[in-house]
């Protein structure tokens, strides 16, 4: 893919001045265009999208300063470099006022104008990113909502509005899929500083000796591969929300690390010694049951408490079937790509029948596969469940005990298959699957990848 060449357009009345400054700055990258008349100018910036505008002051039919304005409202991002060789301090604020960029006294030296104009690009670059940031702030504060009509999502949408006003922590709870990354992108979308950062880290998607590194950031040489400076999440979410997802993962020598930054704000990188201040609001989710953790000595109490100064617990996609016609409706519009379409007749009915173990998460995935994989108007996304094992409808039922095939059964195959046991038992559900057997979620995923199973 080639990169888009910059336009530049250089007025003066003197030609040679305008040969002389076209040929120091061509190149590969940028595209020059020429005019000495203020008329000449303004046509070729309403046909052209220009960049950058070197302007003289003085023109054979008008003044420089007065063709700021026109310019501008050809493109409001054109920069305009306004030179004079009559420099005075009245004619820099009127150029300044009429909206040029930089102001330069002629004669001037090539690097002073190189130097005006790369920062003139520059600050278009920045602009540009600024606003692709600002779009995709509005397009996620759209997005990012809890869908339902229920009483309890009404409840939920209450205290995200009242969240969303305050700094303090927030702690969301609820099983896998049940939307617990949605309400927290919600809060901070919905919040004053929603173009502010958002940033998220899974803490049980990394090994403990590198969560660490990754919050705080670290310095050169803190450990073996730390070839350079980095800045951790906490640094790059400033004026920002990060968000901690899985914190029941998160290991307890962390926990007091966290701790100490909710309490003062501050935190140093690792290897470092300079202090630094977190000014970042936290959210942090959970799978787990942090009070049952708390009691196994593997959550701290006083980081419990800590961060839940505001809690939102979002029930199982089972306990509130009622959403499911809104849920549908929203997720069909999402996934269907301009296609209408609809689900059949009969199927909302099918879909409340389900138990559904991966919550709103796994309704996401079937609706999609539906919308992709079937044709016309109508869509059964019910059919993919019954063709799904792991998608079983939950049955009260006594947990399975795992047979021994022989007493040569090596206790990695004992432990594969129990692992495996508890993951059909409960439906697929990384989490849920873990807590059956005693380990954390980061070790059973250890496991599953030491066995080769995807």
């Amino acid at each position: 893919m080639h990169k888009a060449r910059k336009s530049i357009l250089i007025v003066d009345d003197d030609r040679n001045f305008c040969a002389s400054i076209r040929d120091y700055l061509q190149s590969d990258e940028v595209e020059i265009h020429l005019a000495h008349t203020g008329k000449d100018c303004l046509a070729l910036c309403s046909k052209n999208m220009v960049d950058v505008v070197l302007l003289d002051q003085q023109l054979p039919d008008a003044e420089g300063a007065d063709l700021c304005a026109s310019i501008l409202n050809c493109n409001n991002q054109t920069k305009i470099i306004f030179t004079t060789a009559f420099p005075s301090f009245d004619n820099a604020v009127k150029a300044v006022r009429g909206g040029a960029f930089d102001y330069l006294s002629k004669p001037f030296e090539l690097e002073e104008l190189d130097l005006a104009v790369k920062q003139a690009l520059r600050t278009l670059d920045l602009e540009k990113v600024e606003q692709f940031q600002n779009y995709r702030s509005e397009r996620e504060r759209e997005e990012n909502v809890l869908v339902g009509t229920s009483a309890q999502i009404a409840e939920i949408q209450r205290l995200i509005d009242l969240a969303a006003g305050a700094d303090a922590p927030v702690l969301i709870t609820g099983e896998t899929g049940s939307g617990k990354n949605v309400a927290a992108r919600s809060i901070h979308y919905r919040g004053p500083d929603h173009h502010a950062p958002f940033v998220s880290i899974n803490c049980a998607a990394l090994p403990e000796s590198l969560i660490e590194a990754e919050l705080f950031g670290h310095e050169k040489g803190a450990f073996t591969g730390a070839a350079g400076l980095k800045k951790g999440m906490f640094e790059m979410a400033e004026g920002g929300t990060i968000f901690l997802d899985e914190i029941g993962e998160m290991p307890m020598a962390l926990q007091a690390k966290l701790l100490g930054v909710l309490d003062d704000g501050m935190f140093r990188r690792l290897g470092g010694t300079t202090v630094l201040r977190a000014q970042v609001r936290v959210i942090a989710a959970t799978s787990v049951d942090l009070e049952k953790a708390i009691r196994q000595k593997k959550f701290r109490e006083d980081l419990y408490y800590r961060l839940g100064v505001i809690k939102l617990h979002l029930p199982p996609l089972r306990d509130r079937k009622d959403d499911l016609a809104a849920l549908c409706d929203f997720l069909i519009s999402t996934v269907a790509k301009g296609r209408q379409v609809v689900l059949a007749g009969g199927e909302l009915e099918n879909l409340k029948q389900y138990d559904w173990p991966g919550n709103v998460r796994e309704l996401k995935n079937v609706i999609e596969r539906a919308a992709i994989l079937q044709h016309g108007a109508e869509i059964r996304p019910s059919e993919f469940l019954k063709s799904s094992s792991a998608r079983v409808v939950r049955q009260p039922q006594a947990q399975k005990s795992v047979p021994l095939s022989s007493p040569s059964t090596t206790l990695d195959e004992m432990e594969k298959s129990h692992i495996l046991a508890a993951l059909e038992q409960h439906a697929g559900n990384f989490s849920r699957a873990a807590r059956a057997v005693g380990i954390s979620l980061s070790t059973l995923k250890r496991r599953l990848k030491r066995y080769g199973i995807e």
